[in-house]
């Protein structure tokens, strides 16, 4: 607002902001400040204070490094980047789709696509050269007996991740997968879910984004059975509210299949894989867990896999 300030006789009309510092100086001593006369209350020109103007909105543009889509002019919310939208298909993992992209490997409508970003309608008809599928299918998956003292992701407090295990000497004898080791089989290949330090049993790995994508994505309704230890005391209704009843970080768990398989052993069968879930359902019933083995993820069991051995998915297996 516009407030008059006297000095030496005469008005001087500050033209600041309201959250500016007031101007304290002698009129003349700064030639950057001018002082104009004041005009009477009615003959000012009206102005809206800063709170109650209208807020305007700054003009919509593309994120960087976002393409038109393809048949469009610009970019927009209702229209998936091409990579996500191969995702979502099941065609392969958003890291795939963006190198077969590059490749130049993938169709849109006929036309091929090879810029990364590049935005598609829901209902574009999407077409993948042979060349990738014969490149996806030589992507291996491995199937690893975790024991105690590994993690199964990045190395952490000084314990090694379980991949250190996946060599040569290592592999399962009784493996009947025509598969010879090389050395690429590790080149991207990364663990589809996750067992603790104490816990031992199946962690597979795999280089193929759509195995991860069912074993851990976010709509992944596989399950994983688990043969648990534990100490305590369990009455039937702690045994209800494992199976249903519980929540973990403020959100309800998914139904689970518990039942007793001996005096000191209980069976899980999930359908979800949140951080030491077991183990922290456990001791919401007062129970203690003193060892837990992952037996089996889908329809893939365990087996006789020895402990720290490996042997790779055959072909005619499925999660």
């Amino acid at each position: 607002t516009m407030s008059p300030r006297r000095r030496g006789g005469r008005a001087v009309e500050c033209t600041g902001l309201e959250n500016r510092r007031p101007f304290t100086g002698t009129v003349g001593s700064n030639p950057t400040l001018s002082a104009t006369p004041s005009l009477p209350m009615k003959d000012r020109p009206h102005r809206t204070p800063l709170h109650r103007r209208p807020a305007v909105s700054p003009r919509a543009t593309p994120r960087t490094g976002d393409a038109p889509a393809v048949g469009e002019g610009r970019a927009d919310v209702a229209h998936p980047r091409l990579s996500k939208r191969m995702g979502e298909l099941g065609l392969c993992s958003r890291r795939e789709a963006e190198e077969w992209i590059v490749n130049g490997w993938v169709r849109v409508d006929g036309q091929v696509v090879d810029t990364l970003g590049t935005r598609v309608s829901p209902q574009a008809r999407i077409e993948v050269d042979g060349a990738a599928r014969q490149q996806q299918s030589n992507l291996v998956t491995i199937l690893l007996h975790k024991p105690v003292g590994y993690v199964s992701g990045q190395a952490e407090d000084g314990y090694e991740p379980a991949i250190v295990l996946i060599r040569p000497e290592n592999r399962w004898s009784g493996d009947s997968s025509p598969l010879q080791f090389q050395p690429e089989h590790l080149r991207g290949l990364a663990p589809a879910g996750r067992l603790d330090i104490d816990s031992t049993g199946l962690l597979v790995f795999t280089q193929d984004g759509r195995v991860a994508k069912r074993l851990i994505g976010q709509d992944s309704s596989v399950e994983k059975e688990y043969l648990v230890r534990v100490k305590g005391e369990l009455s039937d209704a702690g045994l209800q509210r494992l199976r249903h009843g519980l929540m973990l970080d403020g959100v309800r768990l998914k139904p689970a299949q518990v039942s007793w398989q001996n005096e000191d052993q209980l069976r899980f069968v999930l359908r979800e894989g949140r951080k030491r879930q077991i183990r922290r359902m456990c001791e919401l019933v007062g129970l203690f867990v003193t060892g837990l083995k992952r037996v089996r993820s889908g329809q893939v069991p365990l087996g006789g896999l020895p402990p720290g051995q490996w042997r790779y998915l055959r072909p005619d297996e499925g999660f």
